[in-house]
């Protein structure tokens, strides 16, 4: 008799695909763009040509933009310039800043105070409403 065995390919969940770029995303380093010191391809003669391998097409490398870090590799996330910062209003770039928000003092996450106020402190207040219903 004959047995058939059949593989199928699936994705890792989402939670460790998100999970997995979280890692880079937090560990991604700045760099700055190089042009190597890559010769330039010489004539031959014969029929074939010289070609570049597909990596060193675009003739650059990618270099830490703090020389004691190490060089990024394949599989690194890499920034070329800083985001800019949520905290202060910049109208050009679209950015409302974080002044006057109301923040959740017992939240760690981006709804928390300390995040949200940027290090300027906040005020807390209590307030009692009282609505009519009915």
């Amino acid at each position: 008799s004959c047995t058939v065995k059949t593989c199928w390919m699936r994705l890792p969940s989402f939670r460790s695909v998100g999970d997995s770029l979280k890692d880079r995303f937090d560990g991604a380093s700045r760099v700055m763009v190089s042009n190597t010191d890559l010769e330039t391809p010489t004539q031959r003669n014969d029929v074939a040509t010289h070609r570049v391998p597909r990596r060193d097409r675009y003739r650059f490398q990618l270099r830490p933009h703090n020389p004691d870090h190490k060089s990024p590799g394949s599989k690194d996330l890499v920034y070329l310039e800083p985001s800019p910062g949520f905290c202060e209003k910049n109208p050009r770039l679209g950015i409302p800043g974080t002044h006057g928000r109301a923040c959740n003092d017992t939240s760690i996450g981006v709804d928390g105070c300390d995040l949200m106020c940027c290090g300027r402190g906040y005020r807390t207040e209590t307030m009692f409403v009282v609505e009519r219903c009915n």
